[in-house]
């Protein structure tokens, strides 16, 4: 349960149909995939997405625009970011499924430090990092 309370600014909406191996499209027919079960969760892979490369997408492009927030908030010289989300799919000790998340980000203009600082930072504010805190490992990796 969630022990925060938002105003909401905008809702995504979308819907899947037949699991993994189904659709997913949002409301307004912008997103509209196949989705297939990858070789290594014992599927055909092939065309299609899955939910771990939504994830990835979603995650990549949102820590992204906090980066930015973030960098010009500090007042960095950052000039530019690239963030690549590597999601994992594997068994918790207890049995069940569980995700792992690696960000890496190569950052234009600034320090290997300063790039690891600016990382850390955004995590503090990108609402998947703080959605995923104490339920997902998440790396930052500045490349």
């Amino acid at each position: 349960m969630s022990t925060q309370t938002i105003t909401p600014l905008y809702t995504a909406v979308a819907t899947a149909t037949h699991g993994r191996d189904g659709t997913v499209r949002s409301d307004d027919g912008t997103l509209d995939h196949k989705l297939a079960i990858p070789k290594g969760l014992g599927g055909p892979g092939g065309p299609g997405t899955n939910p771990e490369q939504l994830f990835a997408a979603g995650y990549s492009a949102c820590f992204g625009g906090a980066l930015g927030l973030v960098a010009r908030m500090q007042k960095s010289a950052m000039k530019g970011a690239e963030i690549t989300a590597r999601v994992t799919i594997g068994k918790t000790d207890r049995g069940a499924f569980g995700l792992a998340v690696e960000l890496h980000g190569k950052l234009d203009g600034v320090s290997k430090e300063e790039a690891q600082k600016l990382l850390e930072a955004a995590h503090q504010v990108c609402p998947y990092s703080l959605a995923t805190q104490g339920n997902i490992d998440v790396k930052l990796i500045a490349d």
